[in-house]
């Protein structure tokens, strides 16, 4: 029985898996706080830049309203009845 205790005291088998668990659950724990604060960071980047675009777009239309009505005028692009554009012939004539 004492040959057990003393096999069973000086075996380190079983303290080297638990170290290899605890670093492995560490290194879960910092790959998931850097995930979510990208993810927090980035999606918080995505929203600035829709805003400002779409802030952009509102100064451009109310800088210049004719743009809204030039935009409905297809006159010469491609497939259109119109033989001549504003810029000349199109290239389907």
């Amino acid at each position: 029985m004492t040959k057990f205790v003393s096999r069973f005291l000086k075996d380190e088998s079983g303290a080297t898996a638990i170290e290899y668990g605890l670093i492995a659950a560490l290194i879960a724990v910092v790959i998931i706080g850097a995930v979510s604060l990208v993810g927090t960071n980035l999606s918080t980047t995505f929203s600035h830049i829709a805003a400002n675009a779409s802030h952009s777009q509102a100064k451009l239309v109310l800088a210049s309203p004719d743009l809204v009505k030039r935009s409905g005028d297809r006159s010469g692009a491609c497939g259109s009845p119109s033989a001549t554009g504003p810029t000349g012939p199109s290239r389907w004539s």
